[in-house]
């Protein structure tokens, strides 16, 4: 970006305002000073002065910015920290929609992609630009007439958080940028916010020195990060930003040109198009001043060769100064790019190469085993530290007696822990041939380990059970998932309380949830009475949820939130299931022999029976008041499965809308899927649903829309 001679001059004028303080008619020329060693420090990454001098340069403009105050500019250095703290986040839609890119596992998907791609394009081989996957939170910048005039999150692809704010205290992100000398008025360009692994580290070592928790990993660091209300903070956290595709730009004569949709030789002239490749657009970043992957790309032809690049650079990911989980590929020219075209989801033109999942050895220490709600009883692995992936891990769930026994895990093995992505770690295997004969056996325990109760195993079943409903590990998590949010939705309860008030006897059972001690509560630390009056309002509140709530809510086995609606609908009030037999229930929709069987048994024990009528005795509605029946018949037999989080509607509500119109929800993804709806931070299901053609992936905006 700064050519040597350019270098040499601001080098020059930065010793000489160290060594004697800028005055006003100098204004510009210290501006100028400050964007060039923000852009020597955070995207070179080859400082030339140290912090301390950078501190007094940025001093001396803030001096004389408050002197003069009408000579402030909005891409002025000191303008990045806002000085108000944001109370919400808009909502905006982006320009063009940041589509997800399909994903690739081995050679052979890559092998794929590229036969696709020649058979579409009628080439015998094709350029590719092959580049890192940067493993942070995707962004979307718009600058206009050269300025930066927006910063917005993903999102859910059409539309996402408004952050503008704060994507200014990213100092590798250029508030300005001469785009108009390449015939640009307006360009969106899409990029990563990131922590890199040594700013990661120092943040921790800071939390910890203050006694806070620390961040869970540099990619949740750097989303959670761009969410923080006040952006003084955001900018402690010295987060960086790779810029890689420009995915819209108008030019300066008003043409516009979107890279998805509208590279075509018919209608580009040579002057309008200020690049006609993706390897030369990702330069024009880097020149203007952007930390694009400009110098981490490489530009090969055919396949083969992209692969070599892609295992090359995956030998080589712990080396690099930041977290990358993957290679991107992509076709190089542009005018391909539009003839390839895309799916409703992803462009046929790019794909993403998924590294191997992280891999790392540690000591086996112990084994806990820990009862679940539903008597289930788990074995947790507990290790030495190890650090995987970006998360340091001490426990791993082992499943069962059965999966103990096939792993050969003994307490003091050295184990192979693996974790791809954010999916929950596992152990691979033990390391038999460095067993010293030290390690002991893992002994499943005969009996309860809370109450000592004998434990039972089902017939075809592996789990070990505590069947003693009075158990007290049982009690409290049957408690805390009763109050939950999906549950019954008692707010200002949550798993601490419960177990503090078990603790305290005045908890006992799920119907003494509605008889609470008050008065002694009152006299707890941290319990005064407006959290007292809405822990009170709480618990009334929830005697008039749905049925289907109460019956999610009782923590039958195999019953999830669809089937507890299915359920719901079926009867007029809860105690019609006494006189159901099996084969009813497994008449009613998705309900198998298995759930079926759980449901008949759950309410032909008298336990269970004392306490529903208890609850009714209570005052909770036992009754379907708001059975669902369509007001419309427009989405007539149509199946919805929601994914991801949504921003615009509450997805109870987005479900209810579904049924009132005539449609059903369902619980997986599968052929009779009709409809995926995506929200924010989506996950495997929409993965599975990408491999379905028949399923109709939607976002929240779309399925808004639809109704």
């Amino acid at each position: 970006m700064y050519s040597v001679q350019q270098t040499k001059h601001l080098e020059k004028v930065s010793r000489d305002f160290l060594k004697k303080d800028a005055n006003v008619k100098d204004i510009d020329e210290l501006r100028n000073t400050l964007r060039f060693h923000e852009y020597r420090y955070y995207v070179a990454s080859d400082p030339l002065i140290s912090d301390t001098e950078y501190d007094q340069l940025y001093k001396q403009l803030e001096k004389l910015e408050k002197e003069h105050p009408e000579l402030v500019t909005k891409n002025s250095p000191t303008q990045r920290v806002g000085s108000t703290i944001n109370s919400s986040f808009p909502t905006v839609q982006h320009l063009v929609p940041m589509l997800s890119l399909d994903n690739s596992y081995n050679e052979e998907d890559l092998i794929d992609f590229d036969r696709k791609a020649r058979e579409n394009t009628g080439l015998e081989i094709i350029e590719y630009c092959v580049e890192p996957k940067f493993d942070g939170a995707s962004i979307s910048l718009i600058y206009e007439d050269d300025e930066l005039s927006r910063g917005v999150t993903r999102g859910n692809g059409v539309e996402g958080e408004e952050i503008t704010t704060n994507i200014k205290q990213v100092r590798s992100i250029p508030l300005s940028a001469k785009f108009s000398d390449y015939n640009i008025h307006l360009a969106e360009i899409r990029g990563e916010v990131l922590m890199s692994k040594k700013s990661f580290k120092k943040y921790n070592e800071l939390m910890e020195q203050e006694g806070l928790p620390p961040l869970a990993n540099p990619r949740n660091a750097a989303s959670g990060s761009l969410r923080i209300k006040d952006p003084k903070l955001v900018a402690k956290r010295s987060l960086e930003a790779f810029l890689y595709h420009v995915s819209y730009y108008t030019t300066l004569e008003g043409k516009k040109v979107s890279d998805e949709k509208n590279h075509s030789k018919e209608n580009i002239s040579k002057k309008e198009a200020p690049f006609t490749s993706h390897s030369e657009s990702l330069k024009i970043l880097w020149d203007l001043g952007f930390r694009s992957p400009e110098k981490e790309k490489k530009v090969v032809k055919g396949i083969d060769k992209v692969i070599d690049y892609c295992k090359a650079y995956e030998v080589k990911r712990d080396e690099l100064p930041y977290e990358i989980d993957g290679m991107v590929i992509k076709v190089n020219d542009l005018v391909l790019q539009d003839k390839l075209g895309m799916t409703s989801h992803h462009p046929r033109w790019a794909i993403a190469f998924k590294f191997k999942a992280r891999q790392g050895t540690t000591v086996l220490s112990g084994v806990e085993f820990n009862v679940g709600r539903t008597g289930a009883v788990t074995p947790v692995a507990k290790l030495e530290p190890v650090h995987i992936g970006g998360v340091t891990v001490t426990s791993i769930s082992i499943h069962n007696e059965e999966y103990i026994k096939e792993k050969d895990l003994r307490i003091g093995d050295t184990v192979l822990v693996e974790r791809a992505g954010d999916v929950i770690p596992q152990i691979v295997k033990s390391l038999t041939d460095v067993r010293t004969g030290n390690e002991k056996i893992i002994h499943y325990p005969k009996n309860c380990p809370v109450c000592k109760s004998e434990l039972f195993k089902e017939e075809g079943e592996a789990v070990w059970r505590c069947i003693n409903i009075e158990c007290e590990a049982q009690v409290v998590e049957k408690i805390i998932h009763f109050v939950s949010k999906d549950a019954m939705d008692i707010k200002h309860f949550g798993g601490a309380n419960v177990v503090k008030f078990y603790d305290l006897k005045l908890l006992k059972d799920i119907p003494s949830i509605y008889s609470l001690g008050f008065e002694k509560i009152s006299e707890l630390e941290g319990f005064g009475k407006k959290s007292i009056d809405n822990l009170q309002s709480a618990i009334e509140d929830s005697k008039q949820q749905p049925l289907h709530r109460l019956i999610y809510a009782l923590g039958i086995r195999f019953v999830g939130e669809t089937t507890a609606k299915t359920l719901a609908n079926a009867v007029k009030e809860i105690f019609d299931f006494e006189t159901m037999s099996i084969e009813d229930l497994q008449n009613l929709e998705d309900i198998g022999i298995k759930v079926a069987t759980s449901i008949y048994g759950f309410f032909k024990n008298d336990d269970n029976l004392k306490i529903l009528h208890r609850l009714q005795a209570l005052g909770l509605n036992m009754k379907n008041t708001k059975k669902q029946t369509s007001t419309t018949n427009t989405l007539h037999e149509q199946t919805f499965l929601f994914t991801g989080t949504m921003n615009k509607i509450k997805r109870n509500d987005a479900e209810e809308l579904v049924e009132k119109h005539g449609g059903k929800i369902v619980s997986g993804v599968s052929s009779k899927l009709n409809y995926l709806v995506v929200g924010e931070d989506a996950g495997g299901k929409l993965e599975k649903a990408k491999k379905i053609n028949t399923i109709k992936i939607i976002s929240e905006e779309e399925f808004l829309e639809l109704m």
